[in-house]
């Protein structure tokens, strides 16, 4: 069964949150990657390239804290309601689809599931209810 862990978004600050974070929960990033090392990098304003695309600090057994600066130059302005989401590893591609494809089920798409760039079948969803969920399949390497 996939693994929940929650997803939050900042305006601007992950990496001080994060590093909050990790000194009550202790252990190490296991990713931390800035929008100037992805390859959205050249649409990205100078100001927000050092801001944090991605981090994750494991938390617990098999569970991840993750987040992400909001960045307003990629269509997204945080408010409080949108700061939080939910996302769902998925033990294989088959059932990221069947759960993507449920939770969306009088929702709105808002990606695709698709291939990523980092090496994940990827997409993201609001339900019918309002919440928000991400679903991940991270490849095998």
């Amino acid at each position: 069964m996939a693994t929940l862990n929650p997803y939050l978004n900042f305006a601007g600050n992950t990496e001080e949150a994060f590093t909050f974070y990790r000194s009550v929960f202790g252990g190490d990033f296991t990713t931390l990657q800035r929008f100037k090392d992805t390859p959205e990098a050249g649409r990205i304003p100078e100001k927000e390239k050092d801001m944090l695309m991605h981090v994750s600090l494991p938390v617990g057994k098999g569970n991840s804290l993750m987040g992400t600066d909001a960045v307003e130059s990629m269509g997204h302005k945080l408010i409080v309601g949108n700061n939080i989401q939910l996302s769902l590893e998925a033990e294989s591609k088959d059932e990221a689809e069947k759960l993507f494809k449920g939770l969306s089920a009088g929702g709105k798409v808002m990606m695709p599931l698709k291939d990523t760039f980092w090496g994940a079948y990827f997409g993201m969803l609001t339900d019918k209810f309002g919440i928000q969920w991400m679903v991940n399949y991270t490849f095998p390497k």
